[in-house]
């Protein structure tokens, strides 16, 4: 298992990966919520985007990281390079998404324990990672990788967690 740059290799799995997120109709998982037409161009928009081009307004620069095992696609990661007062509120340095038909087999744990790394490697030494408080899972997975409760907001009527984790 590991985290990988976004690759035509595993084209295929993506492709049915994001099929199983639309199917089980999570908003906005990839390309802003535009359906994917094309996996090369998406590929280049991710590094483009890392390198903090071709950024919607109001994005930040983010490492777009794929979780691979035995040559499937399993979830995405992206780490985002900065925090603004947007993401501080919902989204936090990190967001994943593991695709549906592998949820509860431990990859989200394993996933963001990668992406942890990878976030050291950009100099984020304390990383905001958020969820709803309607997403048990995702609570867990933060909280197995040291995340520290701080609070619990209020977004837009959805009460989001927000946690810490020391990434030293």
């Amino acid at each position: 298992m590991e985290l990988i740059e976004p690759s035509l290799s595993y084209a295929a799995s993506f492709e049915e990966g994001i099929e199983e997120f639309h199917s089980d109709h999570v908003p906005g998982f990839l390309n802003n919520g535009e359906p994917l037409t094309d996996v090369a161009a998406y590929i280049e928009l991710t590094k483009k985007q890392a390198r903090g081009e071709a950024l919607p307004e109001g994005w930040v620069p983010a490492t777009t990281l794929w979780l691979i095992d035995h040559d499937e696609f399993i979830g995405n990661v992206n780490i985002r390079h900065r925090m603004t007062d947007t993401l501080a509120k919902r989204g936090g340095h990190i967001g994943y998404a593991i695709r549906p038909s592998m949820q509860g087999k431990g990859y989200g744990t394993e996933m963001l324990r990668l992406a942890l790394i990878e976030a050291q490697k950009l100099g984020i030494d304390r990383v905001l990672i958020t969820c709803s408080k309607n997403n048990p899972a995702s609570r867990r997975v933060i909280e197995k990788n040291g995340g520290v409760l701080q609070d619990e907001i209020d977004v837009d009527g959805e009460p989001v967690l927000r946690f810490w984790i020391d990434n030293r």
